[in-house]
């Protein structure tokens, strides 16, 4: 199943899209050693409402935050806190989504405190690249599959491991719409990708193994060998020949 957007509901999205990029340029210019979690937490919803917007997040299935703030080890779904403060050598990803009008885009970043590791650099740099293959796998002559078979071997290629219990999305008038975009999957398999499809494509990738577990609090996902995890994500709309990123 997919959900074609008209010309005006695609129009809408990109409003949440630059709302979105909005927030990154500024969490890139804030998101330092000893700011924590709860404070970006505040100070985004706040720019949010400010531009006549909601956080798509807050309430979403009981979420109770307006950002996901996962810190190393920690895959998605970070839940921020006072009492979480960021530290040379961390790298956090920050997970956000914003309705205006009634229409939806989503987008992550992963950034480096201060000086990170040579392990925490890579896995960045090879994450965002995963993202940018998958992106450019997002025209109308390709499927489902083809991003997501080049976000896996981007993954590997590294030296890495693309997280399987977590996948990238349709969005639009909801957060999260099908089709389910799978990081990992066979070149020329699945749905038939149409001009007009707005996706969601993040992959989280792990610089251990690939499998995670969901602590107490029924949100936070870790990594289960303690080791390290990138996230990026753009909302792009599938073109003929290029997607285009509204994030």
């Amino acid at each position: 199943m997919t959900i074609l957007k008209s010309k005006e509901d695609i129009r809408k999205i990109r409003e949440s899209g630059n709302i979105l990029k909005e927030i990154f340029e500024w969490i890139e210019s804030v998101v330092a050693e000893g700011i924590s979690t709860g404070e970006l937490d505040r100070r985004t919803e706040d720019i949010i409402r400010s531009k006549n917007a909601k956080p798509a997040f807050k309430g979403y299935r009981g979420y109770p935050a307006s950002i996901c703030a996962s810190v190393n080890e920690v895959v998605v779904h970070g839940i921020p806190s006072d009492d979480i403060i960021l530290s040379d050598g961390d790298i956090i990803g920050i997970d956000i989504g914003v309705e205006k009008d009634g229409f939806f885009a989503d987008c992550a970043r992963t950034y480096a405190i201060g000086t990170v590791s040579e392990e925490a650099r890579r896995l960045m740099e090879v994450t965002k690249a995963c993202l940018d293959a998958g992106v450019k796998e997002a025209v109308s002559r390709n499927k489902i599959f083809d991003i997501s078979n080049a976000i896996q071997t981007t993954a590997k290629n590294g030296g890495f491991q693309e997280v399987r219990a977590f996948v990238g999305h349709g969005v639009g008038r909801q957060l999260h719409e099908p089709p389910e975009v799978p990081n990992w999957g066979e070149a020329g398999k699945g749905l038939p990708l149409k001009e007009g499809l707005v996706l969601a494509i993040e992959p989280m990738i792990n610089a251990g193994t690939r499998d995670v577990e969901i602590m107490s609090d029924d949100w936070t996902a870790v990594t289960r060998d303690g080791k390290l995890s990138a996230h990026y994500e753009d909302t792009i709309i599938i073109g003929k020949d290029k997607a285009e990123r509204i994030t």
